[in-house]
C-alpha cells in the first residue's frame, strides 16, 4: 500500500484574528512541507477561531472569512506551498444569516472545511452533525451540511469531517465506508474536560471501525474565554491501532507516515460499488474531488509522530488552568494580573497558576490584612511571594474599614462583607491605575453555595478556580508541590497554606466550617447536584444526610444571582457554571425541603 505522510497542525487560533490565524496556517504549512508531508490539516474554524458565537450573524465577518480564505490560498501558492493540499476550517455561508439557523433549513451560515491547493479553494465540506448541548449552540448558528466530500489527495481517497461528526454514529463516517475511502480527516474544536482524553481514543477507534478507514484527528489548543482546547491530536489505523498522538496543551505539528490503500473508484465494498460523484448514500450526497494523484516519496527516514502518554488528572487540570489564564490575559492584551494574597490555599494556588502562566514579573500579589488577619496568614502570603518571585505589596485595610464604621452603624456579617468590599476596591484601584487584570480566587464550591461577597472577594475579571471544587484545589496544590520537588525546585506553595483550616478571617477565629459543612461532605453533594443533576431524593439515596442535603441545596438555589455576576474562568468539568449550567434567577422550583 502507498504511504501518505500526514501533518496535523495542533495550533492556537484567536477568534476574529483572521490575518493572524492565516499567518499560523502559512507558518505550519511551511513546516509540514519541509517535513515532506503530502497533506496538512488544521483545526475546526481555524481561520476565524472557534467558537465565533454571534459574530456568525455579522455579514461583514462572514465576508471577511471567505475573502481571507481565498487570500490564504493565494498566499500559500506565493510561498511556494501551493502543491501541498491544506485543509483549513473557516466560516462560510450560502445564504443570509438569521437569528435562527432553523429559519432557513437549507441555506445560511456554515461551519466549513476548505481544501486549498495550487492557489485556489478547490473544494469544501460543511459540518453535518451540529451539537446543541453543554457549551455548544450550533443549531442557533449553523445550517447542517448534507454532502460528504471525498478528496483524492496523493492518490488516496480522503473523507472530510468536522468535530461533532465524530461523536455521532451514522452520518459521514458510515457513508465514508461505502465510498471506499482510505482515510477520514476529522478537524476539531473540542473543549477540554477532565478525563475527556480517555474518551477520545476509544471514540476515534469506533469511528475508524465504522468507516473501515484510518482516522486523522486534529484538535486545536489554547484558551477562548471560558473554554480551553487541549489538542490531543492523533492518528488511528483502520484496525484501531494508535499510530501517533500529540501532547495536550501545547502547539505541535504531528507528522506521521501511514500506509493507506490507493484510491480505486470502482473498488467494490460490502454494500455494493463505491459511491460516485453526486450519488446519494443514506442521507448524504457524495461529492468526489480530484486534488492530486502525485505522491513523491518523502526524503529521509520514515516520519514517526510518536505516542505521548497521558499525564495524571492533577497535571492535566493544572496545565488547562495555566493555558486558560495565559490566553485570556494575552489574547485580551492585559500586561499583567493582580490578586489578593491572603495566605490561604485558594489565593496561593491562583498566584502559582498565574506565575506559571505569565512569569513572576507579570503578577502582583497584594496582602490586604485587617485586624482579624492572623500572623501566620501574613507570613504565608509573604513566603509564597518570596518563593515565586512575584511583585508583593502590603495594603492594610483596617484604617479604611474604620473610616466606614465611623460614619455608618454596621455590625455582624455586614462588617465582614465591608472588609471584603474594601479589599475589592483596593484591587480594582490598582487595576485602574496600573492596568492589571484582577484575578478573583473563589473556587467552585464557594460559588455553588454563594459563600462570597458580591463586589468584595468576588470582584475581578477572571477566576482560574471558577470550575474547581475545593477538594480538587487541595489536590492541585499537593501535585504542584510534588512536581516542584521532583524537578529539584523549591515548592511555590507553603505547607501551612495547604494544611491549615480554611478561613476568610473576617471575624475573630472564623473558619469556613462555621458556615459550611466540611468540604469532604459538601463537595460530593455539590458534585451530584450541580454536575450530575441529581434530585434531592437521589442525593439522599446515595447516602447523604437528609438535613445536610436540604441545607446545601437551599444555599445553591438561592445563590444563582451571585453566580450570574461572577467572573469567567476556565471550564474543566462536565458542567461549568455559566456556559454549561443555565438556570433562571427567578425560580420557585425547589428540590430541598
Amino acid at each position: 500500500m502507498p504511504t501518505l505522510r500526514i501533518a496535523l497542525a495542533q495550533v492556537n487560533p484567536t477568534v476574529g484574528d483572521i490575518d493572524g490565524n492565516a499567518a499560523i496556517v502559512r507558518r505550519h504549512t511551511r513546516a509540514a512541507a519541509d517535513a515532506g508531508a503530502h497533506l496538512v490539516a488544521f483545526p475546526e474554524m481555524m481561520l476565524t477561531g472557534y467558537p465565533v458565537e454571534d459574530l456568525v450573524f455579522r455579514d461583514s465577518f462572514v465576508a471577511a472569512s471567505r475573502a481571507g480564505l481565498r487570500q490564504l490560498a493565494a498566499d500559500l501558492a506565493a510561498d511556494g506551498l501551493g502543491g501541498l493540499p491544506a485543509l483549513v476550517g473557516y466560516l462560510d455561508a450560502d445564504g443570509p444569516a438569521t437569528l435562527s439557523a432553523a429559519a432557513s433549513p437549507d441555506h445560511g451560515p456554515r461551519n466549513a472545511l476548505a481544501v486549498l491547493y495550487e492557489g485556489r479553494v478547490v473544494g469544501h465540506y460543511y459540518k453535518h452533525h451540529l451539537p446543541n448541548y453543554g457549551v455548544f449552540d450550533e443549531d442557533r448558528y449553523f445550517v447542517a451540511g448534507d454532502t460528504l466530500t471525498v478528496a483524492r489527495i496523493a492518490g488516496v481517497d480522503v473523507a472530510l469531517t468536522i468535530c461533532e461528526d465524530l461523536w455521532q454514529t451514522g452520518g459521514p463516517f458510515a457513508v465514508a465506508r461505502q465510498t471506499g475511502v482510505g482515510l477520514v480527516v476529522s478537524v476539531n474544536g473540542s473543549p477540554y474536560e477532565l478525563n475527556k482524553d480517555d474518551v477520545r481514543l476509544p471514540l476515534v477507534r469506533r469511528r475508524a471501525a465504522e468507516a473501515g478507514a484510518a482516522v486523522a484527528y486534529v484538535n486545536m489548543v489554547g484558551g477562548q474565554d471560558e473554554l480551553v482546547f487541549d489538542g490531543d491530536s492523533m492518528i488511528v489505523a483502520a484496525d484501531g491501532t494508535l499510530l501517533a498522538r500529540a501532547p495536550q496543551f501545547v502547539d505541535q505539528l504531528l507528522v506521521h507516515d501511514v500506509e493507506l490503500p490507493a484510491a480505486d473508484p470502482a473498488r467494490p465494498v460490502a454494500d455494493g460499488p463505491a459511491a460516485s460523484d453526486g450519488a446519494r448514500v443514506d442521507d448524504l450526497r457524495v461529492v468526489r474531488l480530484q486534488v492530486s494523484d502525485e505522491r513523491p516519496a518523502p526524503a529521509g527516514p520514515p516520519a514517526a509522530g510518536g505516542v505521548v502518554e497521558p499525564v495524571t488528572d492533577e497535571a492535566e487540570v493544572w496545565h488547562a488552568l495555566v493555558l486558560g489564564l495565559r490566553d485570556y490575559v494575552d489574547k485580551n492584551r492585559f500586561p499583567s494580573v493582580v490578586l489578593g494574597l491572603s495566605g490561604g490555599i485558594d489565593s496561593a494556588v491562583v498566584a502559582t497558576i498565574a506565575v506559571d502562566a505569565l512569569g513572576p514579573e507579570r503578577v502582583v500579589g497584594v496582602s490586604l490584612p485587617s485586624q482579624h488577619s492572623s500572623e501566620h496568614s501574613r507570613e504565608d502570603a509573604a513566603e509564597l511571594a518570596k518563593r515565586t518571585g512575584l511583585d508583593f505589596r502590603i495594603e492594610p485595610i483596617q484604617p479604611m474599614v474604620d473610616g466606614f464604621l465611623a460614619n455608618l452603624s454596621l455590625s455582624g456579617v455586614t462588617v465582614e462583607n465591608l472588609q471584603a468590599r474594601v479589599r475589592g476596591v483596593i484591587l480594582m484601584a490598582l487595576s485602574n491605575q496600573e492596568g492589571h487584570l484582577v484575578l478573583t480566587t473563589g473556587n467552585k464550591s464557594e460559588l455553588a453555595v454563594g459563600y462570597s461577597t458580591l463586589y468584595g472577594d468576588s470582584v475581578g475579571g477572571f477566576n482560574p478556580l471558577k470550575d474547581v471544587w475545593k477538594s480538587l484545589v487541595w489536590k492541585l496544590a499537593r501535585w504542584r508541590v510534588a512536581d516542584a520537588e521532583r524537578r529539584g525546585q523549591t515548592p511555590p506553595i507553603p505547607e501551612n497554606s495547604i494544611t491549615k483550616p480554611p478561613s476568610a478571617e473576617l471575624s475573630p477565629g472564623q473558619l469556613d466550617s462555621d458556615t459550611l459543612p466540611d468540604y469532604t461532605v459538601l463537595d460530593p453533594i455539590l458534585t451530584g447536584y450541580v454536575d450530575g443533576d441529581l434530585s434531592r431524593a437521589g442525593l439522599i439515596e446515595a447516602g447523604h444526610d437528609e438535613a445536610v442535603v436540604d441545607r446545601v441545596l437551599r444555599m445553591v438555589d438561592t445563590a444563582e444571582y451571585k453566580r450570574r455576576q461572577s467572573a469567567p474562568g476556565p471550564k474543566i468539568s462536565i458542567k461549568a457554571f455559566g456556559r454549561d449550567r443555565r438556570l433562571p434567577i427567578t425560580n420557585r422550583w425547589r428540590e430541598h425541603g
